[in-house]
């Protein structure tokens, strides 16, 4: 059976770096939920005579959070039992914090927490200033509603937790405050496979 890993944390946090970097060396599908969502939301949030580039306003939340989760659960469901592992990639705040969230959508498909192997890495950084020099480094508009409110996003740049009833071996904790990405990529990758990890 293929894995499930998470990859959660705050925007900035190099969540989907990590994820593909592992990827490029591994048998992996990368499921980024900014990417799989980013069609629907430009489209939903024209409609509404709102900003296309929001991600992050009470708005873009109220119309377009739940769908880019599904959209994305959907995606990486349906390639559970495949021969490539599952990367799934996004903040699941709200979902992290549900301790019954992860059996619900295995049960989607079938599927237990004893038949699938899921591991979360939560991905983050040392500081705020060292979250918002990664933000303007990656020069992305939808980035532009943390600067303006910066002092309300920068609060929720904490440490992240889950309350999956998984293992603790199967939730790692990545600093990827390291210039050198590769450190945080080997952690990542030793942690994901273990013995297997390559040198």
């Amino acid at each position: 059976m293929n894995k499930l890993v998470f990859f959660l944390g705050p925007g900035g946090a190099g969540k989907t770096t990590l994820a593909k970097a592992v990827a490029a060396r591994r048998p992996a599908a990368v499921f980024d939920m900014d990417i799989l969502l980013r069609p629907a939301a430009t489209a939903i949030m024209t409609m509404h005579g709102l900003d296309p580039d929001d991600r992050d306003s009470d708005e873009y939340k109220r119309l377009c959070r739940d769908l880019g989760y599904r959209i994305t659960m959907d995606a990486a469901l349906d390639n559970i039992g495949l021969s490539s592992d599952i990367y799934v990639v996004g903040p699941f705040t709200k979902e992290a914090a549900d301790p019954e969230w992860i059996g619900r959508e295995l049960a989607r498909i079938g599927r237990t927490l004893e038949e699938v192997e899921v591991k979360v890495v939560l991905v983050g950084l040392a500081d705020a200033a060292m979250f918002r020099e990664r933000l303007e480094g990656r020069h992305s508009a939808l980035d532009a509603w943390k600067f303006a409110h910066w002092e309300n996003f920068s609060a929720s740049l904490g440490p992240r937790t889950v309350a999956w009833p998984l293992p603790p071996a199967q939730v790692a904790k990545i600093d990827n405050s390291h210039p050198d990405r590769n450190v945080a990529v080997a952690a990542v990758e030793a942690f994901i496979y273990g013995e297997e990890a390559t040198v």
